[in-house]
């Protein structure tokens, strides 16, 4: 079996991943589901040579040593691939990640503009979150992607692995992968703020360490964009202050509450014809109101103030599993699996789509409610009632003799 053939097969077939373990098949997730291939099953000497392959001196030591190890390679000029090799029952297993070639633009993500704009920021902390594989890293780089064809600065990444390769255009770019280029995010956070950076990306705020430093790089006058495994605004933002010990934390409430800029929560779903997936966004944006509540303690109001806010961009994650729904674009059976109320959700299920709807949203086929007939004897939509002038007409009719009246 040959590593160069599963990887093709990975990119032709558009899965997102490839895990391969002893006992079973190659597997590929597509579209959120695992399909197995056709080939043999593997045994303990396929999964060795096929790790060989792809696996440098040094990270088969780290696996020696440590039992897991993570990478990033690059499989021709047709996609790079994020690698976790591991030891389970002791046999060595490995999970490919397929990472393409071609960056998404905003419209693709399905983000808004009020999105893009935040990206002219010159400071404040951003903060893209959800469970593994909700396309945090996509987004991301389609956002440093933007900032390099748009304005010139120097833009600073610390990943783990790197996962998308970012060439320079308007922006100088300089793109640190954890136990090749730095220990740590930490130290590489600490590092990139002697480094006369603009635009600072941590692939993910996992101590505390990273967390202060990556608020006070906000604070200082830089960019900074981060990620955590989080699934709501209110608990990205409880997450982040938690971490800290309790005499710190009413000063990171302070600090967030100035210098947070935006949290951008988002989860992946299957579409209605089974070939694709989309993004639901929960999106929290900095208003006068947020940085109050934050400051406050008032944490648990901050989805009512996002529900009133969506003049300013903002979206609950059930309001947008709901516009999903209504546009054609997901599953009733996803929208309610994937809610955080359900009670309410079947409500909006229920709503007229033009509650949930952009102009320019898009109705597919496969989605969402028919519309409701009318009753026996009832006028068409927007039809004059029987036997008499359009509702405007009359309307216009009694407004003038009113007016005579007086």
């Amino acid at each position: 079996m040959q590593i160069n053939k599963l990887l093709q097969t990975v990119v032709n077939q558009k899965a997102s991943d490839m895990i391969l373990t002893v006992g079973c098949k190659p597997m590929l997730r597509l579209h959120g589901r695992l399909v197995p291939l056709q080939t043999k099953v593997l045994e303990a000497e396929d999964t060795i040579s096929l790790m060989k392959s792809i696996t440098s001196e040094r990270n088969q030591q780290e696996l020696t040593e440590v039992g897991s190890t993570d990478f990033g390679f690059s499989f021709g000029d047709q996609a790079r691939f994020r690698v976790s090799v591991f030891r389970q029952r002791g046999y060595t297993g490995l999970v490919l990640r397929l990472i393409p070639n071609k960056l998404l633009s905003f419209e693709d993500i399905g983000l808004s503009e009020h999105v893009k704009r935040l990206l002219w920021r010159p400071r404040g902390l951003f903060l893209v979150t959800g469970p593994t594989g909700s396309g945090k890293s996509t987004t991301l780089a389609t956002m440093i992607d933007f900032i390099n064809q748009n304005r010139d600065t120097h833009i600073i990444t610390v990943e783990d692995p790197i996962e998308y390769y970012h060439p320079h255009k308007r922006s100088v770019l300089t793109q640190r992968e954890l136990g090749v280029d730095v220990p740590s995010f930490s130290e590489g956070l600490r590092r990139a703020l002697r480094q006369n950076p603009d635009v600072i990306l941590v692939g993910e705020m996992r101590d505390l360490e990273t967390m202060e430093t990556a608020i006070s790089a906000a604070e200082t006058g830089h960019l900074v964009f981060g990620t955590l495994h989080t699934n709501s605004a209110e608990g990205t933002i409880n997450r982040i202050v938690d971490a800290f010990p309790q005499a710190s934390q009413e000063q990171v409430r302070i600090q967030l509450a100035s210098n947070l800029i935006a949290v951008v929560c988002q989860a992946l779903l299957p579409d209605t014809t089974g070939k694709g997936r989309v993004a639901a966004f929960e999106i929290m944006l900095q208003t006068p109101a947020i940085s109050n509540l934050i400051r406050t303690q008032k944490v648990y109001q901050i989805a009512s103030e996002i529900q009133t806010g969506s003049k300013h961009g903002m979206m609950l994650l059930d309001d947008s599993l709901a516009r999903l729904y209504h546009a054609g674009k997901i599953t009733e059976d996803e929208a309610m699996n994937r809610c955080r109320a359900p009670a309410d959700m079947e409500q909006k299920l229920r709503m007229p789509p033009r509650a949930f709807l952009n102009e320019g949203d898009e109705k597919k086929p496969g989605g969402g409610p028919a519309p409701a007939a009318a009753p026996a004897g009832a006028p068409a939509a927007g039809a004059p009632p029987a036997g008499g002038r359009p509702l405007i007409q009359i309307d216009a009719a009694r407004r003038a003799a009113e007016a005579a009246k007086k």
